[in-house]
């Protein structure tokens, strides 16, 4: 087809086009990461630094590490960074087994009481519970100042539930009865073939999981007491709410500058994530878009 043939759309952009998608794309480019870049150089800034650059560093000239060591030298950040480890590790890994076997379940044709199911599901994502009715239910439970609290109200989401469903029902029905005929019970056929073929899906729905779990603040604030926080409750308290830091085991206040000590604690409440997202990006496109458009 000759240049002067083709259809409009696939023409080759002009110079001053492609000067102009770069330039929009390096200002949202920066618009990201200089922000992000202040934040690491003002907690790896000295003090003195911070006081006369007004608080904030774009490049430290001498670089420290004394904000990082003081928040984990045993303090409250440290054991909030733990807390939140562990809250993001176990109710992942529950949330994905509860999601994963209700799924496979509601996308099975047949299955007695699941189209009800189905709808009773829908209905809590339509109308959520108030913040009242939760709290009330979780005291009578006695998961009060229990971390427990941080996971089995929201043990499934919804959202992540209809993804992994689309995906179950996207795989050819002929795996199924394959199965079936050399005698596969359904555990069998959900671990044997439905994992397997799902390996996308339970990425991006596992990140989601942990990314939720990782980013929680508001039920620690309602459910835990101060001494049981996890780290994005500390990162309010000391950010947003402004403050002080104190060490958990002497209760003395740190030394390093106050905006170096709140811009270590974000980056260390940012860090995780952002390590492990790279490694889940490629299945993104293919775990959301499959499950969704099927569903």
């Amino acid at each position: 087809m000759s240049a002067s043939a083709r259809p409009g759309w696939m023409e080759k952009p002009r110079p001053l086009t492609q000067t102009a998608k770069a330039l929009a794309l390096a200002t949202v480019v920066l618009l990201v990461c200089v922000p992000f870049l202040v934040i690491v150089s003002t907690s790896l800034a000295s003090t003195q630094e911070v006081v006369d650059n007004g608080g904030w560093v774009l490049w430290p000239g001498d670089p420290t590490l004394d904000a990082y060591r003081d928040i984990l030298d045993g303090g409250i950040v440290t054991h909030a960074l733990g807390v939140s480890a562990g809250v993001t590790i176990v109710g992942t890994l529950l949330s994905l087994a509860c999601t994963v076997t209700l799924a496979y379940a509601l996308s099975r044709p047949g299955v007695l009481g699941g189209k009800p199911v189905l709808l009773l599901v829908l209905f809590t994502f339509l109308f959520p519970p108030g913040m009242i009715p939760s709290f009330l239910l979780v005291k009578e439970l006695g998961l009060l100042d229990s971390y427990a609290s941080l996971v089995l109200p929201v043990l499934v989401n919804v959202f992540n539930l209809v993804v992994l469903r689309g995906f179950f029902q996207s795989i050819p029905e002929e795996l199924y009865e394959a199965a079936r005929l050399d005698g596969a019970g359904d555990w069998r056929v959900l671990v044997s073939v439905v994992l397997p073929l799902s390996k996308a899906a339970l990425a991006v729905v596992g990140l989601f999981y942990a990314v939720a779990y990782w980013n929680s603040w508001f039920y620690a604030s309602l459910y835990l007491e101060s001494d049981h926080w996890p780290l994005q409750q500390v990162l309010r308290t000391y950010v947003v709410a402004g403050a002080g830091l104190t060490d958990a085991t002497t209760g003395e206040a740190t030394v390093t500058a106050p905006q170096t000590v709140q811009m270590a604690v974000l980056v260390i409440a940012t860090v995780p994530i952002l390590l492990v997202y790279p490694f889940l990006q490629k299945y993104f496109t293919k775990g959301v878009l499959t499950g969704a458009i099927k569903s």
